[in-house]
């Protein structure tokens, strides 16, 4: 049986993401369980998540791989959270909403995806 949908086409808060995520090379959107996923060969960017151990969810939020470096001071911020299932694998959710700085979402998704891309998307990415 397949997932539910648990997002919203519509989402201006998505079609911003989306803007972000697909502008990087070789990036394709695909729905897994039941939510908008950004791939380049791997995920490296996941819409919408739940906090782990619990049964809150953020449906406008963004799952993301930081940077080891920078982790621990994300997750002192109150605008992030660690995501059930992808918590346990260094994944870190962002909280969205009208007022979001775009530029950090943008880094965020670029830093991600470094970790996750192929060395010749990088290089487009690099060559922009």
């Amino acid at each position: 049986m397949p997932h539910p949908i648990m997002f919203d086409d519509d989402d201006p808060i998505l079609v911003r993401v989306r803007e972000v995520a697909l502008a990087l090379p070789d990036t394709t959107e695909v729905v897994a369980h039941g939510r908008p996923t950004f791939r380049c060969g791997k995920m490296f960017g996941n819409y919408g998540g739940s906090v782990k151990g619990s049964r809150t969810r953020h449906d406008q939020s963004l799952l993301f791989i930081p940077d080891a470096a920078e982790r621990a001071a994300l997750l002192a911020d109150p605008r992030f959270y660690l995501p059930a299932y992808l918590g346990a694998y260094g994944w870190l959710g962002i909280l969205l909403d009208d007022d979001s700085d775009w530029t950090e979402v943008a880094e965020l998704l670029d830093a991600s995806y470094r970790q996750i891309a192929p060395k010749r998307s990088i290089a487009k990415l690099d060559s922009r």
